[in-house]
């Protein structure tokens, strides 16, 4: 990545690819994952690709429909891409929450691959 508007690009495609992979084929997300990925979902740490797929096929929801509002990117150290996005998703009959993901890129051969990963629902409790 040599500059911040392909760096923009590059994040666009990749969030529109793993909300893609995740809305039809959750199975289909680990290969974007390393053995030394981090992902924590909701205050749970997963380490490792394999571990990191079992827990996404394991949601406890059959449908899922994600739509994203926003999404920022920066390039960090030239190589790597940290990625902020903010949206609504639907599981099942559940009404639409709000979410928050934020991923690292980095580089694996010719490959971008997810480093961190981090996500939460914008639920409030009164």
């Amino acid at each position: 990545m040599a500059n911040p508007s392909q760096a923009d690009m590059i994040a666009q495609q990749f969030v529109h690819h793993y909300y893609q992979k995740f809305d039809t084929d959750r199975s289909q997300l680990q290969s974007l994952y390393t053995p030394a990925s981090v992902m924590c979902f909701e205050g749970s740490v997963c380490q490792g690709d394999e571990q990191i797929g079992k827990k996404l096929v394991s949601l406890p929801f059959q449908k899922v429909a994600h739509v994203v509002t926003v999404m920022d990117s920066l390039l960090i150290e030239e190589s790597k891409l940290l990625i902020s996005v903010i949206g609504q998703l639907k599981t099942d009959e559940d009404p639409p929450h709000g979410f928050a993901q934020t991923f690292i890129l980095a580089p694996v051969g010719d490959n971008l691959m997810v480093f961190h990963d981090i996500f939460r629902l914008l639920v409030h409790n009164m």
